[in-house]
């Protein structure tokens, strides 16, 4: 998805459908890649995502002089950060070519919606030609930054970039002199396209982004948006046990019957430590064994037979008393 081509393809690629009580029965081979693939199930992460890049657009969308406002995704590993950021680039692109269709006959169409990754060690060559990349805009080694920036600004603009979203962006260190000129890169380019940016990154305001000067300019222009563990209770909510509710709703299994894992909200809480990354992770794993196996339903004896992943098993580590 780090190229126009893949992220088109993703952006453009029907979402799974769960079953419908009228629909035939999938076959086997159908409903384990129904599993593998999932629904994407929607978090109140992901509803705050949505709502803050629509009104952050709309805001800076005749913005001429200063940087437009920008959006910081943080919170641990496992807690759906790049999930969030995804679906609302998706929802972007495809809200933009159904309002903007190419004309007839035209084998190009705009490209809203730019994805980057920051590479480790980034420096700001190598950060500014990922986004070269993403467009397929040819660079050489013989070209220098300033070149390559500018023409990424050129064809971005060209190509009617309206979101940018770059992940992993806790890759960055502005205490070191590449990491520092990577930063400023990323403030050039800010000021330079006529886009809203985007970033997410393993627990953000932990790392030297926001410390120092060039913390400080990131932090005022950034709305800062936790995506954190789901908590089991909010006040007279229950909103890890909602999206339990949620995924075993959308699951495809000939004998599970509902309400069954919401029963177990607070042993599935206790295991995840309430990410949903863990928790999704957990229930698919535990779905195809059970279509594997034949059972088609999932219990809790099936859930702890699950491994999670190594993060969700090193939280229910016993701690051995010293």
């Amino acid at each position: 998805m780090t190229t126009w081509q893949g992220w088109q393809r993703f952006a453009t690629t029907e979402l799974p459908a769960p079953p419908q009580p009228d629909d035939p029965p999938r076959s086997t081979d159908e409903r384990l890649a129904y599993h593998s693939a999932f629904v994407t199930i929607r978090t109140p992460a992901i509803s705050q995502l949505a709502t803050q890049v629509r009104t952050l657009m709309i805001l800076g969308r005749h913005q001429q002089t200063t940087a437009r406002p920008s959006l910081i995704v943080t919170g641990p590993a496992a807690a759906g950060k790049t999930t969030a950021l995804l679906n609302v680039g998706r929802t972007c692109h495809l809200a933009h070519t159904r309002k903007n269709p190419p004309p007839p006959g035209s084998a190009h169409s705009a490209a809203p919606v730019a994805y980057v990754l920051v590479p480790p060690g980034a420096t700001a060559k190598t950060l500014i030609t990922e986004f070269a990349r993403y467009l397929g805009i040819p660079v050489t080694t013989r070209m220098t930054q300033t070149q390559i920036t500018d023409a990424v600004c050129h064809t971005y603009t060209q190509a009617g970039v309206q979101l940018v979203l770059i992940d992993e962006i806790h890759r960055l260190n502005p205490r070191t002199t590449t990491g520092a000129q990577a930063a400023d890169l990323l403030k050039d380019l800010t000021e330079r396209l006529p886009a809203t940016f985007v970033y997410a990154g393993i627990n953000v305001t932990d790392t030297p982004l926001f410390s120092g000067t060039r913390g400080a300019q990131l932090a005022g222009r950034a709305t800062l948006i936790t995506c954190g563990p789901l908590p089991a209770r909010h006040g007279t909510r229950q909103p890890f046990r909602d999206v339990i509710t949620d995924i075993e709703n959308v699951l495809d299994l000939q004998q599970h019957k509902q309400g069954v894992l919401p029963r177990h909200a607070a042993y599935l809480h206790q295991r995840t430590a309430g990410r949903i990354g863990s928790l999704t992770r957990l229930i698919r794993q535990a779905a195809i064994t059970a279509i594997h196996d034949g059972t088609e339903r999932i219990t809790k004896t099936a859930l702890d037979a699950v491994r999670l992943d190594h993060l969700a098993e090193q939280h229910n580590r016993p701690t051995r008393n010293r």
